[in-house]
């Protein structure tokens, strides 16, 4: 593991960065589309951010929303969006005004990708799908990411992370048993979607090195969440087993391969809980002499069949045992012991007291031009020659301005105010 005095530097970002050359004009918002170009960005690649300075970039509604930076308020503060947005430039275009969509047509050729997540048609209806992008540059990249997919009966429908999640299945088999679905959290999607995103940017960006042709990759995120339960799938279609069935599904349980005990416990304190995973029968004699309990020496419970058939009763017994213990005192004992646990982590807790994240850098600090010093998410990979880093926080609403359309594009300072007067940036 590369130890902590292999941090990336915060400023000023080194260079080259491993996607060093690589310029995005990027359309993105909310996580689905901004977290994909995050990564890249912090891999090296040139991210523009186009905004709208009519309704102050807020075609990403995470823009000046909440969970604010420290006291700071205003269309800057908002700690999700300038998260999301770390590392990449910002650039204002009124694309009402035929100069903005001028300056959009240089910029994209001068682009190696154009990226967006808006409901589809919505770059159609701005006059910058993907034949227009082709003919301002024949071999672009464009990547669409919207949640039904360009095209097919649903391409008019609208998606967030809860829809994709709905509708592909995933939220059917989370839960517990005779209880509704649970879901997978609010912005699974989101995340998951945005990884796939950023992998189909670089797949295609690989694709032209080779080939020369650009092309336009249609990302429908409801069929990246279905990528995701093979598994349920294959056991419908094959064995005609549906995930909820008789009890099922138990989310905290592993049922393939069977484990048990598998789950989450609660522990001393208020909402503190351990996890712990039992994968086999030696896990299972390490867990009961590190408990030290009578019941542990239940012969019901020495073979994986037995605790199984009376999984129920055994869950309550644990449960006996950790309400009353300290979360990280119980990881501790048990993973001396050899059984895989761990505390379950508040945001608090993993950010700010939990060596494994930290020790990689994983948070790191840097410049706001309005609110300062701020913190935000790395990545958890390394590379040896050409690691990751965020040299600057989220662009303020058209910060980057005058270098794109002066140092990228070739505008003098006085067309760039003339432009900014008109209210055409």
């Amino acid at each position: 593991m590369i130890g902590p005095d292999h941090r990336p530097p915060v400023w000023p970002k080194p260079e080259p960065g491993a996607l060093a050359g690589i310029r995005i004009c990027d359309f993105t918002g909310q996580l689905a589309g901004a977290g994909a170009t995050k990564i890249l960005a912090q891999l090296g690649a040139e991210v523009i951010r186009i905004e709208d300075p009519v309704r102050q970039g807020r075609w990403d509604i995470l823009r000046g929303t909440q969970p604010f930076v420290g006291e700071h308020r205003g269309i800057e503060a908002g700690g999700s969006f300038n998260n999301h947005n770390a590392g990449k430039l910002g650039i204002t275009l009124n694309l009402r005004d035929d100069r903005a969509k001028d300056l959009l047509r240089e910029l994209v050729a001068e682009s190696d990708a154009v990226t967006e997540n808006f409901a589809a048609g919505v770059m159609e209806r701005l006059g910058f799908g993907y034949e227009a992008l082709r003919a301002v540059k024949p071999d672009i990249v464009y990547v669409s990411n919207c949640g039904f997919g360009a095209d097919g009966p649903y391409a008019s429908f609208r998606s967030w992370g809860p829809i994709a999640q709905a509708v592909s299945g995933l939220t059917f088999q989370s839960g517990l048993p005779d209880l509704p679905p649970a879901g997978w959290g609010y912005s699974f999607m989101d995340h998951t979607g945005a990884y796939y995103m950023a992998m189909a940017i670089l797949m295609a960006l690989y694709h032209r090195r080779r080939t020369g042709e650009g092309q336009w990759v249609d990302l429908a995120c409801i069929e990246a969440a279905g990528t995701l339960h093979g598994a349920a799938s294959l056991d419908f279609t094959v064995n005609d087993r549906p995930a909820r069935r008789d009890g099922l599904p138990n989310s905290n349980r592993c049922q393939s391969p069977a484990m048990a005990p598998h789950g989450i416990w609660a522990c001393d304190g208020d909402d503190q809980w351990v996890a712990i995973a039992v994968r086999n029968d030696g896990d299972w004699e390490r867990l009961a002499e590190a408990l030290g309990e009578p019941w542990a020496a239940d012969e019901r419970w020495v073979r994986l069949a037995g605790r199984l058939a009376h999984e129920g009763e055994l869950e309550r017994l644990i449960g006996e045992w950790t309400a009353h213990r300290d979360k990280h005192e119980i990881a501790e004992l048990l993973v001396a012991a050899g059984v895989p646990a761990a505390p379950v982590l508040r945001p608090s807790e993993r950010i700010d007291s939990d060596p494994r994240t930290s020790d990689w850098g994983m948070w790191v600090t840097v410049p706001h031009s309005e609110v300062g010093d701020t913190r935000v998410e790395g990545l958890p990979v390394r590379l040896s020659e050409t690691d990751w880093a965020i040299g600057r926080a989220a662009p303020c609403l058209g910060e980057d301005n005058r270098y794109v359309l002066g140092d990228v594009l070739g505008h003098s300072d006085t067309e760039i105010a003339q432009l900014e007067a008109d209210g055409v940036i």
